[in-house]
């Protein structure tokens, strides 16, 4: 039990770690010698990272009117900044070019957030398996466009590959790799329009059914096309994540479960929701629990985000019941 709580320990810094990472950084310094020209690199480095990890934990109009291209000078992001590593570097006769990853300050971060009132978030969404599809169109160059996995972002993903999913495939045909992924949910990725002008719809599938996450724009390539399906994914969570209210509701609810594992799901996509708070075991049996907690946001909110996670939420006599979608899902 020990080992496996460290585990689970070290799995969540790494994890915040990455996200407090931005890597590929382009630099192209010149000075009076190349410590001067790589000091140089490594200040431009800080900066423009932190731009883009303020765009990964930000909406767009929370930044508006409260952080412009002025707001980070070499010195806040100096301390904003925990290490930079090298990823590539060309470097002689005074002048350094190459590629670097700054990893941030979590702290740090979110102090200079908070001092400014911007909302942001640094939880990820629960994990992914994406499916590239496509009507009418051989779908292996799509597929091939994806990478294996996500790096750094907010709404982790794996990519199916060898899977014949389809644009009409439900959750019983994609749960099988879904659940060998250990994620919670799939994504469908379907691609439309044609070369040079390509789009993605996606939808996120779980056992309690599918969510439309809106369609992004044009891409020139596939690769510009994945990205901004990627990209739509963590704005997507982010719009259910962020926090702007200081209001809280509590509430009492029966968990109802039919194995241990089942259990642990459930009360860990509760436990992990960035909108729940205070969370508390009241009761618990061998089929049962009653939980407290409180809840930010409306209860619609609340409801929707734990269905993506695979938690059926319903109103009876007792009150809320949470039952896990998985186990619901007729065979």
């Amino acid at each position: 039990m020990i080992a496996v709580v460290f585990f689970a320990a070290g799995t969540a810094a790494a994890q915040l770690r990455e996200i407090y990472t931005i890597r590929e950084i382009e630099v192209e310094e010149s000075a009076g010698s190349v410590i001067q020209a790589q000091q140089q690199a490594f200040a431009s480095a800080r900066i423009k990272g932190a731009y883009r990890l303020f765009e990964r934990l930000t909406l767009p109009e929370d930044r508006s009117g409260r952080l412009g291209s002025g707001s980070v000078s070499a010195a806040l992001a100096d301390r904003l900044a925990a290490a930079v590593d090298v990823e590539k570097e060309e470097r002689g006769g005074g002048r350094y070019v190459g590629e670097l990853a700054v990893v941030y300050n979590p702290s740090m971060v979110r102090d200079f957030l908070n001092e400014r009132n911007i909302p942001y978030t640094d939880q990820t969404a629960p994990k992914s398996v994406v499916f590239p599809v496509q009507s009418g169109g051989d779908a292996y160059a799509w597929n091939e466009a994806w990478p294996d996995a996500s790096r750094g972002r907010l709404a982790p993903f794996e990519t199916a590959r060898g899977n014949t999913a389809t644009v009409s495939s439900g959750w019983e045909t994609l749960s099988g790799d879904v659940l060998a992924a250990d994620a919670r949910r799939a994504i469908k990725a379907e691609l439309l329009g044609g070369e040079g002008s390509y789009r993605v719809r996606v939808v996120s599938v779980t056992a309690a059914g599918e969510t439309d996450l809106g369609t992004t724009n044009s891409a020139a390539t596939l690769e510009d096309a994945a990205d901004l399906a990627a990209t739509l994914m963590e704005e997507a969570w982010k719009r259910s994540a962020i926090i702007r209210s200081s209001e809280r509701t509590p509430v009492e609810t029966t968990i109802l479960f039919t194995s241990l594992p089942e259990w642990n799901s459930l009360r860990a996509a509760l436990a992990r929701s960035p909108l729940v708070f205070d969370f508390e075991i009241a009761g618990l049996s061998r089929q049962g629990a009653v939980v407290k907690f409180a809840y930010a946001g409306d209860r619609q909110r609340l409801v929707s985000s734990l269905r993506e996670r695979g938690v059926e939420v319903e109103t009876d006599d007792m009150g809320w019941v949470m039952t896990s979608a998985i186990t619901r899902t007729p065979s």
